[in-house]
């Protein structure tokens, strides 16, 4: 009986121990899956961030071909495994950024969900037409320059934000904004319109109603304005001039809405036959400002503006002395003097 009793001890220590063995393996795997699948099974090479723009005809497949460009899978198996059991068939398009690691489940419920890292959206006062905005719009983000352009061409789609497609820029204040790369083109468009609300403050409207300005005439005032020189110090004296010019009611003769009224921005010397250009942005031709901005205006040249002291001064010419700055006169007299000297000095440099 005794070698009986020790056998069937034997068998269930056996049976406890595999058991054991079992149990502990099941648990084991059950750790690695939720290790690759919640915590990292992606390891970057080289220990950075990497980003990837996922466009509407990538499969999962040349996704995942893609990013271990960067990344080693740890478990191919198990990736593929939680990429089926997810049934995580399509990418959902965007941009997304992922750390030096991660598990499988980050990468399947953020391309699933379509839950993208955003971009920086920056433009400058570089930007002079529709064109060259809907191009840059159109390199940085999910768009294509075409859809841009009928929006800003759309008497009616601008009507909604206070603006038409001479003045449509005025939406676009130069900045850097965190947008969403697959952002639709109408949700741009109502998404700059925040931005542009945000610039204007109660305040900035007050200093444009007390200039007699909207807020359209503020930023193409300001686009002139920094149009004519990059010494931002010069801005708000610049602007006080044109602003007297507007109440006298005298033409501004503005080179810069010449040159862009002729659309050749390598111009150096503004005269002759570019003079003559039938235009309303010619504003040697016809006073007052032009039908819209001919750049896109920054926030701090419609500061300029808003904030431009009171003085006299009429007339504004290139200093002789090229030192970048202007002189700026109060009568004619005056100018003519200043205007010679600076004749003389760009048939020097031959400058045409």
């Amino acid at each position: 009986m005794q070698p009986i009793m020790e056998k069937v001890k034997k068998i269930y220590v056996l049976i406890g121990c595999a058991a054991a063995v079992l149990i502990g393996l099941v648990l084991w795997l059950v750790a690695v899956n939720y290790f690759r699948l919640y915590v990292s099974n992606w390891v970057s090479q080289d220990n950075q961030e990497h980003g990837y723009y996922v466009y509407p005809d990538m499969s999962v497949g040349s996704v995942v071909t893609l990013m271990q460009q960067d990344y080693r899978v740890q478990s191919p198996w198990l990736m593929r495994r939680h990429i089926r059991r997810a049934d995580f068939t399509q990418p959902v398009p965007g941009y997304y950024k992922f750390p030096a690691r991660f598990g499988d489940q980050s990468l399947i419920s953020r391309m699933t969900h379509g839950r993208e890292t955003p971009v920086n959206l920056s433009f400058t006062n570089q930007i002079r037409t529709p064109q060259q905005l809907a191009a840059r719009l159109d390199k940085v983000l999910m768009l294509d320059s075409a859809s841009v352009m009928q929006r800003l061409d759309s008497v009616d789609y601008m009507a909604q934000y206070g603006l038409n497609p001479q003045t449509a820029v005025c939406l676009f204040i130069p900045n850097t904004y965190e947008v969403y790369w697959s952002v639709s083109v109408d949700d741009l468009f109502a998404r700059m319109n925040k931005e542009y609300n945000r610039f204007w403050t109660e305040e900035r409207r007050a200093k444009a109603e007390k200039k007699g300005l909207t807020l359209a005439e503020v930023a193409t005032l300001a686009s002139i304005v920094e149009s004519e020189t990059h010494n931002t110090i010069e801005h708000p004296i610049i602007a006080s001039l044109y602003l007297n010019r507007l109440r006298k009611g005298m033409a501004l003769q503005a080179c810069p809405t010449v040159i862009f009224a002729n659309g050749d921005f390598s111009v150096q010397r503004v005269g002759g036959d570019l003079l003559q250009k039938d235009s309303p942005y010619n504003t040697y031709k016809y006073a007052g400002l032009p039908p819209g901005p001919i750049r896109c205006a920054n926030g701090k040249a419609i500061d300029a503006v808003l904030d431009a002291p009171n003085t006299d001064y009429i007339y504004m010419c290139a200093n002789p002395d090229w030192s970048g700055t202007h002189v700026f006169s109060s009568t004619y007299a005056q100018h003519q003097r200043v205007a010679a000297a600076y004749r003389r000095e760009l048939n020097k440099r031959h400058i045409r």
